[in-house]
């Protein structure tokens, strides 16, 4: 995970930090079925996990109960992937298979990933009040912050128990109210886009 870094030389995994995982964990139950975007240093200790290279999360089927995904947050290049896979990935696990999915990404919300599957498909976000999440670098906690905000986005059925869990950790916004509703349909030049 580059978590929005541009790696100029050592590649470095960025794990999410011990009470995220933790609040995750509350949220499912106490069990992460997968977490396709593991990596030999994290600290998710999912059922399933996939990591590069052995193992592309993305081309992988997320027919799991609770999924936990802290994306890849730059381009990679040599797959030609990017976030907007990730999430569109996500809102597919909850929307097909029924999943509870979690993941921890950039607060960008003018990205097409947000207008299309966060908005009015994600059940809630949370913005982390960490305004520099420092994420852990090769498992430990020595990272810097983050050159962004972060967020917790949450498709799934149970909004009060995500909710319940993360008002501690940032502002929860309940995205319910939301679905089924065509957002932004003007784009600026008097037209609306389909």
């Amino acid at each position: 995970m580059t978590a929005g870094r541009k790696v100029v030389t050592e590649k470095k995994d960025w794990g999410t930090p011990k009470k995220y995982v933790e609040a995750v964990r509350k949220v499912f139950g106490g069990v992460i079925h997968l977490d396709p975007c593991s990596n030999k240093h994290s600290i998710v200790n999912a059922k399933v996990e996939y990591s590069l290279p052995k193992t592309d999360g993305l081309s992988q089927f997320w027919n799991f109960p609770t999924i936990y995904v802290n994306p890849p947050y730059g381009n990679d290049a040599e797959r030609g992937t990017r976030i907007i896979d990730w999430i569109r990935k996500c809102e597919e696990a909850n929307r097909v298979f029924g999943s509870e999915v979690i993941a921890l990404i950039p607060v960008a919300t003018n990205t097409s990933h947000w207008k299309d599957y966060i908005y009015n498909r994600a059940t809630a976000v949370c913005f982390l009040y960490d305004t520099r999440l420092k994420f852990l670098e090769n498992g430990k906690e020595e990272g810097k912050g983050a050159p962004m905000s972060c967020a917790m986005v949450y498709w799934g059925k149970n909004y009060q128990c995500f909710f319940d869990v993360f008002i501690k950790y940032g502002a929860v916004m309940n995205l319910q109210p939301l679905h089924n509703i065509k957002i932004g349909t003007e784009n600026g030049n008097g037209k609306h886009k389909l």
